[in-house]
């Protein structure tokens, strides 16, 4: 599954488009930087509610396919700028970080 795929079957907000034919290979739930950082795999869906600059750093590091933003998280002006400047797709939903990655799951491994 490519991440336009994910975006349009699910619904989700478009904060950062990034590289929509990126693609996914499994969900990655974590809310703790230093923990994602080291783990996150390549080409995953973060699901998160951490919206914050270093989010997006490690998001970078570990070539994340893209962020989903759970539970409706806010994003500031600076977010949206960076994520912008560094080519990374950020997305957000009102659901739960659980729900969000099972469903990444179920759609992938379909």
């Amino acid at each position: 599954m490519i991440v336009k795929e994910l975006i349009e079957t699910c619904n989700l907000e478009v904060i950062h488009p990034g590289d929509t034919s990126a693609v996914i290979t499994e969900p990655y739930c974590c809310d703790l930087l230093s923990v994602a950082m080291g783990n996150a795999p390549a080409g995953c869906a973060w699901c998160t509610v951490m919206s914050n600059m270093n989010t997006l750093a490690v998001a970078s590091l570990a070539d994340c396919a893209c962020i989903i933003l759970c539970c409706s998280s806010s994003v500031d002006d600076n977010m949206k700028l960076k994520a912008v400047s560094q080519d990374i797709c950020l997305l957000r939903t009102d659901r739960a970080i659980f729900d969000m990655a099972l469903d990444v799951y179920r759609r992938i491994h379909a």
